[in-house]
């Protein structure tokens, strides 16, 4: 029987390490944006983020070395990020504050769910493929709004499409948190409480 990958590296695979890098990122954008308003940096740092945040999933699954602790880290560096992003850019005045509470909000919302769901013996519930678009639209959106704060017509041209990508990308991200709210009211419905005597 061939050895199981995830058992012989533990939790330290590249999947996961590349998801601790972007990680350590999240405070480093942060100053970037903040401190010396480095804006090419933090683009820069953006970027490695997506890239890393693509080569931890096709590495994952081509070495086999998927696990629970990557399952975790990468929407958490995911979720991190946005939440990195809209901080900053929000204290830049780029964007406004309702938005800059709008996603985080949101997501205080969905951990909620979470000791509803735990009383069914779940700890989640698979991601929809809206929230993934979700996703993908503020990931492409905050670094474009970044780049147009500027001038010339490359900062114009990122300020449009940019705001876009934000408006599309915040109303899928509610919009998948309102199915999820709704799937996890089905699951209450129809799945019986979980009792101590189940859980020993």
């Amino acid at each position: 029987m061939a050895e199981d990958p995830t058992r012989a590296y533990g939790v330290w695979t590249v999947p996961n390490l590349l998801s601790a890098v972007r990680l350590a990122g999240v405070p480093l954008f942060l100053w970037l944006v903040l401190g010396p308003e480095a804006d090419g940096w933090a683009l820069a740092l953006l970027m490695v983020s997506g890239l890393t945040d693509f080569l931890d999933g096709w590495l994952a699954r081509k070495l086999g070395q998927t696990s629970v602790v990557g399952q975790i880290l990468d929407p958490v560096a995911d979720r991190l990020y946005i939440l990195a992003v809209v901080v900053g850019l929000a204290m830049r005045d780029i964007i406004p504050w309702w938005m800059a509470v709008s996603l985080p909000l949101r997501d205080a919302l969905m951990w909620g769910l979470v000791p509803m769901l735990r009383t069914r013996g779940y700890s989640s519930l698979p991601v929809h493929f809206l929230g993934k678009a979700a996703t993908f639209n503020l990931l492409y959106a905050f670094p474009l709004l970044l780049l147009g704060d500027g001038e010339g017509t490359v900062a114009t041209l990122a300020e449009v499409f940019g705001w876009a990508f934000a408006f599309w990308g915040i109303g899928l991200y509610w919009w998948a948190g309102i199915l999820y709210a709704w799937q996890v009211r089905k699951l209450l419905a129809s799945t019986p409480r979980r009792t101590a005597t189940a859980d020993a």
